[in-house]
This record gives structure tokens, sequence and C-alpha cells, in this order.
């Protein structure tokens, strides 16, 4: 089982070479799609090498989704939160793009591991961002301070795909030790009773519906983040594993086939062998003078 990284593995190694090559001045206009929903477009030019436009455009969201300067809830404070006087966030965002920053490379940290670690936040922005509204309600769980209990939050996921959360009360039962770490994962063809007063297209619009049940241990601490991002990522994580196990399965299937030919290779016979053990004969074709000759050279004693 293979968990996927929250940065952006490109948008990182563009963001290392900017940053360690700045003498370069190169310029730079680069555009790329992501988890099939999230499309990237950064900027720079060779005047002014510590400044590079990073724009990110998000997934259609439902109808019932609640925006605010077209990006999920909470998505702005949580941007001031995380990059600081690095970021600018620029009103309005370039053209087909939701979010664009101004990304001021010279106001990093000098220390290189602070460096590093906001230039992998940045890279992250598809975290921070969508998965702002996400952060906020399970902080809510985690000091037992939920608001709104029983109405769903409809969060900014995927096209043709809706992403609930539903605050609820509840009282945690024992579980068995092994179980303990892992959140309750259910599946069902039919929508669950709490998302009865959503919209009927985006509920139509499913296969089947998974339900997590966070608790409280699930987010403490560090586990927030992570959780965050796995939630917010399930689509791709499943998406990932099909496509692998599809590729376990075919490697099996040509060496199960591999395995058949040489077995009905071996089933046949082996005429060349058969040839080679046989012993051989060779015929001269000699005329009527040769043999004459060859009997007239014989001699007796």
């Amino acid at each position: 089982m293979i968990l996927l990284q929250s940065p952006s593995r490109y948008l990182l190694q563009i963001l290392s070479n900017r940053v360690q090559n700045f003498e370069k001045g190169v310029e730079l206009d680069c555009q790329w799609v992501e988890f099939d929903d999230i499309r990237y477009h950064i900027q720079g030019s060779v005047k002014n090498p510590n400044v590079l436009l990073l724009s990110v455009s998000l997934p259609i969201p439902p109808p019932e989704t609640v925006l605010f300067g077209g990006l999920p809830l909470g998505a702005l404070e949580a941007i001031k939160a995380a990059y600081g006087v690095v970021a600018q966030i620029l009103d309005p965002p370039r053209d087909g793009f939701n979010l664009t920053l101004k990304l001021n490379l010279a106001k990093l940290p000098s220390d290189e591991e602070h460096k590093h670690a906001l230039l992998t936040k940045i890279a992250s922005v598809r975290e921070v961002v969508m998965g702002a509204p996400l952060r906020a309600v399970l902080k809510q769980l985690v000091t037992r301070t939920v608001s709104d209990l029983g109405k769903p939050v409809a969060l900014v996921h995927r096209p043709n795909e809706s992403f609930f959360l539903v605050p609820q009360e509840f009282v945690e039962a024992r579980r068995t030790a092994g179980l303990n770490n892992a959140p309750p994962c259910l599946w069902s063809p039919s929508p669950p009773q709490e998302l009865k007063e959503a919209f009927t297209e985006t509920l139509s619009a499913n296969a089947g519906f998974v339900s997590f049940v966070i608790f409280p241990r699930h987010v403490e601490g560090r586990k927030l983040d992570r959780t965050v991002w796995n939630l917010s990522t399930f689509h791709a994580y499943v998406n990932y594993h099909v496509k692998c196990s599809e590729c376990f399965m075919h490697t099996r299937m040509r060496r199960q086939v591999e395995s058949l030919i040489q077995a009905l290779d071996r089933a046949k016979p082996d005429s060349e062998k058969a040839k080679r053990n046989s012993p051989s004969r060779s015929f001269k074709r000699m005329s009527l003078k040769d043999g004459n000759n060859s009997f007239g050279s014989r001699s007796w004693k």
C-alpha cells in the first residue's frame, strides 16, 4: 500500500531549481495537470528571477458548495497562515484560474531546512486550498465544538463526484486493539440518510457512496494534515491502486501464459534430437571406370 504525498513533485522541483539558480535568470512558463482535476500554471521572468506567478484551477464545485472569492471556505485564511509574506494573493486571478499567487522567493528563510519546508508547503497548495473547509471542521471535532450538527457541508472535490462532511454527535464504542487506528469505512449503492437534503442531481451522479467515520483521535496533533490529505485525495488513492492491481494481474497472466507455452513445447516430440542421435550414412556415386580401377588395384598375398 502506497500513500500519495501532498506536495506536487513537479512544482517542488521547479521551485527548488529556481532558488538554486537565481543568477541564470531563465524564462519560465509551465502548465500541467495533476490528479486529473487540478491545473497549474507557473511563470517567471528574466528581469525579476525572485518573483514567480503561480496560478491554480480547481474542479467545478457542486451547486451547494459555499465559495468565497471563487475559493473554498477558509482557503484565503489558510493561504495567509501557511505562506506569510512569501505569497501574495492577486485579485482578480489570471483568466481561467481560481487562484493566483505572487511568490517572492527573496523572502524565503535563510535557514536551509526552514526554506525547504516552506517550498514543500508551497508545492502543497492543493492541500492548503481544497482542504481548508475540511480542516476547519475537523479542528472543531478535536475541541468538541462542532457547530451545525447534522447539516451536510459540501466540499470542492472532483467533477461528477460529491464530497460531503456531516458533523454529528457520537459516543465512541469500544473496538478491538487492532482497529483503534483506522476510521470505519462503509460503502452503499444508495445515499446515506444524512444526505437526504442534498441536491438530487448531485446524489444521482454517483455510482456508490463511501462513508468514513472520523473520531477526534484521527485528527489530533500532526494527524490532522494527514487525515485531510487522505480524505481529499481518496479518489486518486483508489484509482492508483486499482491500476497497480491491474498491472499486477496482467503480469501474472503473462507469466502463466509463458509457463503454459513452455509446457506445450516440452510435450512436443524432439525431432531434431532424434535426427542427431541416428547414425549418419553417406553415399558416393561411382562410375564403371572407377569400379574397374578399384578392383584392379587389389593385391593378394
